[in-house]
């Protein structure tokens, strides 16, 4: 049998004992504490985030309600200005335009001023009216800049950027039986034949081309320093046409400037000079976006009559601005006188007939 400690033993044992409970109560009180402190820290942070949640939320309900629902507005639109007439083409840029149906380009109309007296305010010069011997097809599509006759046929030269060509066409059926095209930068004016060579001036570009009459190869070019609209000649030089009421005579050979005349009626200076015919000792000009012809004395300038060709323009044409009267052909042989315009169908044979006083 096993004998019994001793007191004192046991007495220790005990203090021992309680010691260690002690610390083991101390141990869980604390664990018991700070498993308090995680979950009162949870519900802390809860609270936290709920609490911004809804200030948010409150928030944005009251910017809501303070912005004023807006109502789309209609947007204005200023009409941009209408472009002026303006006729072109998809060509080289920095040439001068001219109206066309299928360009963009682009023409002023004449400037308003006393420079072509209508028929009341014509000072001194007679009228003449006309009557039709004759019709002829004609290219619709030619913008007619100049027309010769000789030995039989119509010698043609026309206009607009990368449409102007030179012609020798058949009169009876205005077949062109022979043609060559100016380089598109060019715009094809008035044409003289002068012996064996044809002359053909350009609008802006202040060349003038020279061919062979026969070939149609260009064998030269001359250089000028104005516009270049409408070219004849008088048997011994050349007279050219610049827009203005100033006739320009040339060297044929040279193409240098010999003298100049101003063409007045009256005392009203008579511009915008376009095509031009030597007939019979006269300069006839015809006068563009009008329907008359000036017959002037190449010596003074003066004009001795007027052709009013008012009614001739083909119907089909009237809606184009452009169509207007350009164009006198003369056969010496026959006394014969032909007139067209620019893109008409028709070329006409007329003769004059002296109007009433």
């Amino acid at each position: 049998m096993a004998s019994a400690a001793p007191a004192g033993d046991v007495g220790e044992m005990e203090a021992a004992l309680d010691e260690r409970l002690a610390g083991l109560r101390r141990r869980i009180w604390k664990a018991i504490l700070k498993q308090k402190g995680i979950n009162v820290m949870h519900r802390y942070l809860k609270m936290i985030v709920v609490g911004w949640l809804i200030v948010t939320a409150v928030g944005l309900m009251a910017c809501a309600e303070s912005t004023p629902t807006s109502t789309p507005q209609p947007m204005t639109v200023q009409p941009t200005a209408a472009p002026s007439p303006v006729q072109t083409l998809a060509r080289p840029t920095a040439v001068p335009t001219y109206p066309a149906e299928t360009y963009t380009a682009t023409v002023q109309p004449p400037p308003a001023s006393t420079a072509y007296p209508a028929p009341e305010t014509a000072a001194n010069a007679p009228v003449y009216g006309y009557r039709i011997i004759n019709q002829y097809p004609h290219d619709a599509t030619a913008f007619t800049q100049g027309l010769v006759w000789l030995d039989g046929v119509f010698y043609e030269g026309t206009g607009l950027y990368g449409r102007s060509s030179l012609r020798r066409v058949n009169p009876e059926t205005g077949e062109v039986q022979q043609m060559i095209d100016l380089p598109e930068q060019f715009f094809g004016e008035g044409i003289v034949v002068w012996e064996e060579r044809i002359i053909q001036i350009t609008w802006k570009e202040q060349t003038a081309f020279v061919y062979d009459r026969e070939t149609f190869e260009q064998i030269g070019e001359f250089s000028y320093a104005t516009e270049g609209w409408g070219i004849t000649h008088d048997g011994r030089q050349l007279l050219m046409s610049d827009g203005t009421n100033t006739l320009t005579f040339r060297d044929p050979e040279t193409f240098a400037e010999l003298r100049q005349i101003q063409v007045f009626d009256g005392d009203v200076p008579v511009t915008q000079l376009n095509e031009l015919e030597y007939i019979t000792g006269e300069i006839w000009a015809n006068i563009w976006m009008t329907e008359r012809i000036a017959r002037i004395d190449p010596q003074t300038g003066r004009v001795t009559a007027w052709v009013d060709l008012t009614g001739l323009r083909p119907p089909e044409t009237l809606n184009d601005a452009d169509a207007v009267l350009n164009g006198i052909a003369y056969n010496p042989a026959g006394d014969r006188l032909f007139v067209t315009g620019k893109r008409w169908p028709t070329l006409f044979e007329i003769e004059l007939v002296p109007t009433a006083p």
